[in-house]
């Protein structure tokens, strides 16, 4: 678990990396990572510059899904972002005004301790919770806060039965269309863990929508170094076996109760963004590992599968 809980910080001092450069906006992530003062050796960077753009691939192509379901359902759902780590969303979808009619985010309690105490001690961060609350007073401790449009929920994703019973207290409503994120998340799990939680959410909301990034084409020579140099580090993929390609990503949805799923990997899901802005970005950094950069790309996907009662 410690490593697991390690790739939050790799992950927001990539984001936070990226946004210094240039790559998207996020006025926010410099509020949970600081950016790091030492020249990093060129290996490191060049290393660095190859996952940025893949960066800017991952969250550009999560947010389009985000705010197709938000557009829609006209806001009037949930989100319950599995994982969350230091991510900023709800903040920026408060700046678009586009926040669902409740925003949840999970992860492990010592890393949610972290983000409230952030939350508490910065009011760029605060002041955007307060000001989209309304009823009653707002509840937060060590490990959870909650107010009318934002909760933050410690517990173990493992564990579907002691989720659903922390995110009622937070009130959940299994009515509302529901979407659930997951960024490198599934993986970390075994495949009965994932394949409980995901047939939790879709038994549990009637109208859903989930969306996986994660790893695939893990079973060539690439995903194989991908695997060792994790190990190297005690970080376990005990849910690697399901990422062998799109299909068994797509068929791990359908078997746990999702009606319709689908997969491209991020190589693809780079060709499908604006070219004027992937030019712009090229333009930031001298990309000369393209061959890495494309092989990286194809080890990665989005998958989003829906389940739709009322045809949304």
């Amino acid at each position: 678990d410690e490593a697991v809980r390690g790739t939050c910080e790799d992950a927001s001092v990539c984001k936070r990396f990226a946004v210094s450069v240039g790559y998207w906006k996020d006025p926010y992530i410099q509020y949970f990572v600081r950016q790091a003062k030492e020249r990093k050796a060129p290996e490191i960077n060049r290393g660095k510059f190859v996952c940025v753009p893949g960066y800017y691939a991952r969250v550009h192509g999560v947010s389009y899904l985000i705010k197709a379901f938000l557009e829609k359902t006209e806001c009037n759902c949930q989100i319950v972002n599995l994982g969350a780590g230091m991510d900023t969303l709800f903040w920026r979808l408060k700046d678009e005004n586009i926040l669902p009619r409740k925003y949840f985010e999970v992860d492990f309690p010592m890393i949610v301790a972290r983000k409230i105490h952030n939350i508490k001690s910065k009011p760029p961060l605060s002041k955007p919770i307060m000001e989209s609350h309304s009823g009653d007073s707002l509840l937060i401790d060590s490990h959870s806060l909650d107010s009318s449009r934002y909760s933050i929920v410690g517990a173990d994703l493992r564990f579907s039965s002691d989720l659903e019973e922390k995110l009622k207290k937070h009130s959940l409503d299994i009515h509302l269309p529901t979407l659930l994120v997951a960024e490198c998340v599934l993986v970390y799990m075994t495949p009965q863990q994932s394949a409980n939680l995901l047939k939790w959410a879709a038994s549990t909301f009637p109208v859903a929508m989930v969306i996986n990034y994660e790893q695939v084409n893990m079973r060539d020579r690439f995903g194989q170094i991908m695997i060792e140099n994790l190990q190297r580090r005690q970080c376990n993929l005990a849910g690697v076996e399901l990422c062998s390609s799109l299909d068994s990503q797509r068929e791990r949805l359908l078997l746990n109760g999702w009606e319709n799923a689908r997969a491209i990997d991020m190589m693809k899901v780079y060709s499908f963004l604006p070219q004027a802005d992937v030019k712009r970005i090229e333009a930031l950094e001298f990309l000369d590992e393209k061959e890495l950069f494309e092989q990286l790309m194809q080890h990665y996907c989005i998958c989003w599968a829906s389940k739709d009662s009322s045809n949304l």
